[in-house]
């Protein structure tokens, strides 16, 4: 086989799937014969680099971590629009180039609600990518934009050309980040705008590439190059290879324009992302010149900002829930409205301060929407139909225990103290049986609730005692002989589980899947664990003064002992095994890498460090035992000889690698 033909080969395949996929939404392939193509690919680029194409799809991938991002100066600025709220306001837009110019045709296109982003392509190729910033001067995201699945690496014309468009996130991305982030204990965040510039802005690319963001291409700088009107540049972008938004349509009239913008708004609730507008460009290119620019945006176009749904309804009462970190959330029980085609009756409000803020009382009539056309919120109260309510006071004691709740200095939640609170424990029973801790098998949130009415479950001891009760289970409704064996069985099968997924679903505070990984790393046995210092544990990458408080606490709390010293008792598996690690003189090294690197790529060097047992940091500190550096070394360089880190080259990195340093 000649394996360059064949890598070649493989690329071609693979960037016209992810083409057909995220770009046409037309798959040709199924997934698996997707990840077979894939796997091989990088399998025959790991063994011989040197057939690697800069096309590759393995760079979607991600695996580049920065120090930083580096400032990029917009050769043609990246100017905003103009807006306008109403058809009154675009009757007068329309009317002020008509004072200019008589003749002329628009071009519409949906407004993606996302973050600006500038394309470069050389010859083809991807080059660069940047941030608006300020309209002049942007950040440098090409590692980041680089595992966008839409953005081409590779165009269909070996041609060098500068294109603009939104980088935004789908909800359905936008629904698992916020998933993973509930079960790491992470603030949710709070929409898919803020989801997408928050990830775009990450120094490592493998968490970008793990978000599943997208990109739709509107304009080409320096258009008049290349086509003459708006429409054209629109279908040229699509031959190029890029993803084009398919709602664009060249109008005739202002009249054509409103009627158009009205089904724009009706169709931006069906879609699978956020839009907050449409884009109103004339389409003739010859035509900008006179018509002209202000100092800040063009007068040939301009932004119609959709007002977001709001509906009134009333709000009927203020309950309260209670997390399994004790965390106590208001909620608005609301008269059931239909809000961007769905039934809402329930509605977040967030906690005391939010409520206190916007002064919202039970009985008030209040506007409604969903944030990010997801999530329902209370945003405002319509004061006018206010007649007497009573004025909001946060509850003090625990709406399940009625123990007193507490709020810390500088944080916004109250919690509830209380460690054997049942409504905490009812949470902390399902989360520790869930998918994602124990994965305890037909032990669900309506079966955890049941055995825990009845007295079987109070604490997660009882789980593993359930087997003494399974008589009386088999005689509740809706259990008998079949569902018990299957529920003891995964019980039992539970107790294998790995110390991480243990330590997970044990809902320490502030320790999610991730952080309980890095732990069992470093102590791999729960007894190393429940030993260990505040001092030891801060030592620890990734693990904060607040983790490390968190988790020293949790372990000087007798209860929380005992519950230990049970499960270990019971069976449950106590010691981490770790992976079988080469003995190697990179064992437990921390290493940085900066410059120029001739003889490996970033991400081979890194890979063979991790591999032979170091750790591979973004920035140097005492911590750290080497510098590899290559040409054109900065910052990291010089901060490692002030430290006294050592620094080396490649051939000494080669010849440590063998084992003869």
């Amino acid at each position: 086989m000649d394996i360059k033909n064949r890598i070649t080969e493989l690329i071609k395949i693979i960037n016209q799937a992810n083409y057909d996929y995220h770009t046409l939404d037309q798959p040709r392939i199924s997934d698996q014969a997707y990840d077979a193509f894939f796997k091989e690919l990088v399998e025959l680029e790991t063994k011989y680099p040197e057939y690697k194409e800069l096309d590759s799809p393995t760079q979607k991938v991600g695996g580049v971590v920065l120090d930083g991002f580096d400032k990029v100066t917009h050769q043609v600025p990246m100017m905003s629009l103009s807006n306008v709220f109403n058809e009154e306001e675009l009757r007068l837009f329309d009317e002020r180039i008509r004072k200019v110019i008589t003749h002329f045709t628009y071009v519409s296109e949906l407004k993606i609600d996302g973050l600006a982003v500038s394309l470069v392509y050389e010859k083809g190729y991807f080059k660069r990518a940047a941030t608006r910033g300020n309209g002049l001067v942007g950040e440098d995201i090409t590692q980041n934009a680089k595992t966008i699945k839409s953005i081409p690496l590779k165009l269909n014309e070996a041609i060098d050309i500068e294109v603009r468009g939104e980088i935004y996130m789908p909800h359905q991305s936008f629904k698992k980040a916020n998933e993973e982030r509930l079960e790491n204990n992470e603030p949710l965040f709070a929409n898919p705008r803020n989801a997408a510039a928050g990830t775009i802005r990450q120094l490592d690319s493998k968490i970008v590439s793990k978000r599943q963001l997208d990109c739709f291409i509107y304009t080409i700088v320096n258009q008049k190059d290349y086509v003459d009107n708006q429409k054209s540049a629109l279908n040229y972008l699509r031959k190029l290879g890029f993803k084009v938004n398919p709602y664009d349509k060249h109008l005739q009239s202002i009249d054509d324009l409103v009627q158009e913008i009205n089904q724009y708004d009706q169709l931006r609730k069906t879609l699978p992302y956020d839009t907050d507008g449409v884009v109103i460009k004339v389409n003739e290119f010859d035509l900008y010149d006179k018509i002209g620019l202000t100092a800040k945006s063009p007068k040939w176009a301009t932004a119609y900002k959709f007002q977001a749904e709001q509906v009134e309804t009333i709000l009927k009462d203020i309950t309260f829930q209670i997390g399994r970190t004790g965390v106590v959330t208001p909620v608005a029980e609301l008269e059931p409205v239909i809000v961007s085609g769905s039934k809402v009756s329930r509605a977040t409000l967030h906690n005391e301060d939010y409520i206190l803020s916007k002064d919202i009382r039970i009985n008030d009539t209040v506007l409604v929407h969903k944030a990010g056309e997801i999530i329902p919120e209370v945003i405002e109260v319509v004061l006018s139909q206010r007649k007497h309510q009573e004025r909001f006071v946060m509850i003090d004691t625990c709406p399940v225990c009625h123990e007193p709740l507490t709020r810390k200095q500088g944080e916004a939640d109250y919690y509830c103290t209380n460690p054997t609170c049942p409504g905490k424990n009812v949470n902390s029973l399902i989360h520790f049986a869930s998918r994602v801790a124990m994965d305890i098998d037909t032990l669900g949130e309506k079966v955890v609730e049941t055995l825990h009415e009845l007295g079987f479950l109070n604490t997660i001891a009882d789980i593993y005692i359930l087997k003494n009760y399974q008589d009386e289970i088999k005689e509740l409704p809706g259990f008998g002989d079949k569902k018990v064996d299957k529920l003891i069985e995964a019980i039992e099968q539970s107790k294998k589980q790995p110390l991480d997924k243990l330590l997970f679903g044990l809902g320490i505070k502030h320790v999610g899947a991730k952080v309980a990984k890095t732990l069992v790393k470093h102590y791999p046995s729960m007894d190393l664990l429940i030993q260990a210092t505040f001092e030891d544990l801060n030592q620890i990458k990734d693990i904060g003064e607040m983790i490390a408080q968190s988790i020293v606490s949790y372990f000087s709390t007798q209860q929380n002992i005992e519950l230990i010293e049970s499960l270990k008792n019971m069976g449950l598996n106590m010691h981490y095994e770790q992976d079988n690690q080469v003995v190697h003189m990179f064992n437990d090294k921390t290493f940085v890498l900066t410059g120029k690197l001739e003889l490996y790529t970033r991400d081979e060097a890194a890979n063979i460090i991790e591999k032979l047992g170091g750790k591979v940091s973004s920035s140097v500190s005492v911590k750290t035992d080497f510098v590899l550096a290559g040409e054109d070394a900065g910052s990291k360089l010089k901060k490692a000889n002030e430290l006294g880190v050592k620094v080396i080259d490649e051939q000494t990195f080669k010849v440590m690698i063998d084992g003869l340093y």
